[in-house]
């Protein structure tokens, strides 16, 4: 099928990173994926939840949230409503699990490391740009405890990113727009370590139930998609 952007099936969007884009965070990146841009900090507190004093281990933990006009209609700010949203909580406990997936948290010992993800332009896949994004943050936060004689070793096993897949028209496509994610029959967003191991698969029946060859594919789809984001990332980190 012909996407509307021109893209192979297997093609990314488009991807930029800004490194320590906002000045005074630990570590900070603005990610743009197309038309789906996050503004991603990441900020040290030297304490741990209450449930974890004690244990002998830090904490990685994510907060999510989009700007009243990063989608075509205004959304009121979740200050002003009073709560947050399901969607939200849901999204920023998956980025919290993918993040705290690659790194020893008993190397981070009685410190917390606060993820903070700001849609401010959406167009499909928010959430795992947040991630792709959130790993650039965190490791230049966990760098920056390190120079500052914090930490002894850089305590991250490996890189993670995230990306969405779906079929749509009957079609396997890779990293989903908005207009793309609302026809899919079905679509999933996956999160998987440098050496393809699977963190998360969230994966839906929209239109149709779908069968394991057809998982299969969209698993080997997003493998490809993950690998591309790692190298990006590897080389955003290296500038």
């Amino acid at each position: 099928m012909e996407r509307s952007d021109g893209r192979r099936f297997d093609e990314l969007r488009r991807v930029e990173i800004t490194r320590n884009y906002i000045e005074h965070a630990e570590g900070s990146c603005l990610v743009k994926m197309g038309n789906t841009w996050v503004v991603v900090t990441a900020t040290v507190e030297a304490k741990v939840p209450n449930w974890l004093k004690g244990a002998g281990q830090g904490w990685i933990t994510a907060e999510y949230d989009m700007i009243p006009r990063a989608t075509f209609d205004r959304t009121p700010r979740q200050s002003i409503t009073g709560r947050q949203s399901g969607r939200s909580m849901e999204i920023q406990r998956l980025i919290g699990r993918s993040l705290r997936a690659v790194v020893d948290l008993f190397e981070l010992e009685d410190l917390t490391i606060i993820i903070d993800c700001d849609v401010i332009k959406a167009d499909g896949g928010t959430r795992t740009v947040s991630i792709t994004g959130g790993y650039i943050a965190l490791y230049d936060a966990l760098k920056y405890l390190c120079e500052q004689g914090r930490l002894k070793n850089l305590p991250v096993k490996e890189a993670v990113a995230a990306v969405s897949v779906g079929i749509v028209d009957g079609k396997p496509l890779l990293d989903l727009t908005f207009e793309e994610d609302f026809e899919a029959m079905v679509d999933m967003n996956i999160v998987m370590t440098e050496s393809a191991k699977l963190i998360e698969v969230q994966g839906t029946a929209e239109k149709r139930p779908f069968d394991r060859n057809e998982l299969d594919i969209l698993i080997n789809l997003a493998e490809k998609g993950v690998k591309e984001l790692i190298k990006i990332q590897k080389k955003v980190l290296k500038s």
